[in-house]
């Protein structure tokens, strides 16, 4: 079924609607002025409730504490619209995601497991240079933190366009499991994929 979901684009204040066929191929289209404003409204309420949920739980649910409490929630709710505008995040993919990530931990860990139990230790340690194709954002970041968590990858530097990456074993095809996060990365963040080299 087609759908729809909106984000705020890189290189500009206007919003990009991404929207998706019957085929799940999304494009680009621009918001109007309501569906801005509906988005905006949605990610205000979306938050309040959460942080005012966090505010229950620290305040162990103290009915007194909301008048400290819900100025505390409108205005942390303000700074993180102005600071962090709504962006796309497409919770089916990101579903995908969990269920790809989860194998290719169990997998990677049983790897780094026999490697350092081997009696020969099969390892070659490297940092490595991963040209990013996503651009700065959100979606980056959340890239950079997976490949933390992967085994035998982690990420040592963040350069403009660049991730610097430390690997267990620089013989091991790294790059094509990078490539997979990355696609996978930029399906929930419904982001556009640059050429590596490109300037954003």
């Amino acid at each position: 079924m087609a759908g729809s979901c909106a984000l705020l684009s890189s290189d500009s204040k206007k919003r990009k609607k991404l929207v998706a066929n019957e085929n799940g191929i999304y494009t680009s289209e621009y918001t109007t002025g309501k569906e801005e404003h509906t988005m905006k409204w949605s990610a205000a309420l979306s938050r309040g409730l959460l942080y005012s949920l966090i505010w229950w739980i620290l305040s162990d649910g103290v009915m007194a504490s909301w008048w400290i409490g819900a100025p505390a929630v409108l205005l942390t709710v303000l700074a993180s619209m102005k600071l962090m505008p709504p962006v796309t995040f497409i919770w089916s993919e990101f579903a995908k995601f969990a269920v790809l990530f989860l194998v290719h931990s169990l997998r990677g860990g049983v790897d780094v497991a026999w490697r350092v139990f081997h009696p020969d230790m099969p390892i070659a340690p490297d940092l490595v240079d991963y040209p990013l194709r996503l651009s700065p954002g959100p979606s980056r970041i959340f890239m950079c933190n997976t490949v933390n968590l992967l085994p035998g990858t982690l990420s040592a530097r963040l350069d403009a366009n660049n991730l610097k990456v430390h690997v267990l074993d620089v013989r091991q095809d790294y790059r094509t499991e990078l490539v997979i996060v990355e696609d996978s990365v930029a399906r929930i963040f419904a982001a556009d994929l640059r050429q590596p080299g490109r300037v954003a």
